[in-house]
């Protein structure tokens, strides 16, 4: 079955997201006024949820603020009056997502359909439709920066690019279903889109790398460090011209190490299941939000708006593109900072700053020679998606030992604890990592990394256990 699309929709946005990227603030200000306005009535008019909490007042004349802060858990709780087409029913969701061959079908004929990893605690499916995808696939294809290379001379349109996807590729995430919609939706370049599990041990990722042969490696940052290390070791061969990283925060030294073992240009985006194309860098690597379709607005504890440049406690989103699933003031959890400093490329869209995951990759085995590394995305997939275990940190307290903690209480916790340990065990021996003991505690919160989200995979400094 082909993907939800829409050809002249899409090209209808594609030249208007071009025309705006050039506009003035004024212009992109008012774009998003008009777009608020037309969000607002669509809730207003096709959502029960929306409808009860705008208690009839017209929708054109609110301001935005005046509306009550969203969160996952509260939306999710009640999907079948948040939705605006009544025949998007959360059971029905719930069993597309669950079979791995219906990636990038088209649910109901019309539908894009992702879940998230449920990162904060609470998975979520999310429904886009085509005007929603319109809107992002031409943010992601036209305000990514074009990076200068020969080849690229010969091939504006990237026809001889094979692009690689190193990731979660057994469920309906973003990335995944994205990466087989475009590959179903483009015949011709659908032999130089690949998706490769981070989930494999790491010698088997190498050689599944070094036989695909990427000239755009695309994955987490996290994932293209310990890549970049493969490489700078010998062990994988590759020579991409292009990373592309996003998921999770990029650090100035995981930046400068990646780029300087491949020898190659990246490029950092910064997205989310709510809104997939948040924000990514010019050619002076400034991080522009794309303001016409998506308003950010960093908050303190208490839901108030922070003064001007400065990062509030979390950051709720208002996603202008998606009419069917509406996300008004929704509480995303990332701590932003929206700048005032124009950008050296002349762009008006405004800049921002992200602290978004901060989770660190795990260094396992009694031998520091023969330690193997145990990337955090992947640790968190097999809890949540083998376990079903959402609330959780994971902490490394020594060589081979490793603390499981959940917020969960009595017998709550037993049975979640008891499947994500063995799943943790099983996963561990497949990388190579033997003789781990796993300590599991419930009714325990994780401590909250410096995004103000908790960590959710860390190495702590603490020697002991008492347990």
């Amino acid at each position: 079955m082909l993907p939800a699309f829409d050809s002249l929709r899409s090209a209808s946005i594609a030249a208007d997201v071009f025309a705006a990227t050039h506009s003035s603030a004024r212009n992109l200000a008012a774009r998003r006024e008009r777009r608020l306005g037309d969000l607002l009535s669509a809730a207003a008019q096709g959502s029960t949820f929306y409808r009860r909490a705008l208690k009839g007042r017209d929708p054109r004349n609110l301001r935005l603020q005046s509306l009550p802060i969203v969160r996952k858990a509260e939306l999710m709780g009640r999907f079948d009056d948040w939705v605006t087409d009544p025949e998007l029913r959360l059971d029905a969701l719930r069993r597309f997502t669950a079979e791995r061959a219906r990636i990038a079908d088209a649910f109901l004929g019309r539908y894009v359909i992702w879940e998230s990893s449920g990162s904060t605690g609470e998975p979520g499916i999310f429904v886009q439709d085509t005007a929603a995808m319109a809107v992002y696939d031409a943010l992601e294809a036209l305000r990514r920066p074009v990076v200068p290379h020969l080849p690229r001379l010969f091939d504006p349109w990237g026809l001889a690019e094979q692009l690689v996807f190193v990731g979660a590729i057994d469920g309906h995430f973003a990335s995944t279903v994205s990466i087989e919609r475009l590959r179903r939706l483009n015949p011709l370049l659908a032999h130089r889109l690949h998706s490769v599990s981070f989930l494999q041990p790491t010698a088997r990722l190498v050689a599944e790398l070094d036989a695909l042969v990427p000239t755009v490696l695309s994955t987490y940052p996290s994932m293209a460090a310990l890549l970049a290390q493969e490489h700078l070791d010998g062990r994988l061969k590759i020579a991409p011209r292009e990373v592309w990283t996003g998921g999770e925060t990029l650090s100035a030294a995981m930046r400068a190490f990646t780029k300087e073992a491949f020898d190659c240009a990246l490029v950092n985006s910064y997205g989310a299941s709510e809104f997939l194309a948040l924000a990514c860098e010019c050619r002076c690597g400034g991080m522009h939000l794309n303001s016409d379709w998506v308003i950010l607005e960093p908050v303190d504890g208490q839901g108030r708006a922070v003064p001007s440049g400065e990062a509030g406690a979390t950051t709720l989103l208002t996603n202008l593109a998606n009419h069917v699933q509406p996300l008004i003031r929704y509480d995303l959890g990332d701590r932003v900072r929206i700048l005032e400093t124009p950008c050296e490329c002349g762009c008006n869209l405004p800049l921002i700053e992200v602290d978004g995951r901060d989770d660190d990759t795990l260094q396992l085995g009694d031998a520091p020679a023969a330690r193997v590394s145990v990337m955090a995305l992947a640790l968190s997939t097999i809890l949540e998606d083998e376990a079903g275990l959402f609330d959780f940190q994971l902490v490394q307290l020594g060589p081979c030992e490793l603390l499981l903690r959940t917020g969960l209480r009595g017998e709550d916790a037993i049975l979640p604890l008891e499947r994500a340990h063995a799943a943790l065990m099983a996963f561990l021996s497949r990388q190579g990592v033997g003789d781990v003991r796993i300590h599991c505690r419930s009714a325990e919160p994780g401590r909250r990394g410096r995004s103000g989200k908790v960590q959710r995979v860390m190495v702590s400094l603490l020697p002991d256990l008492d347990s």
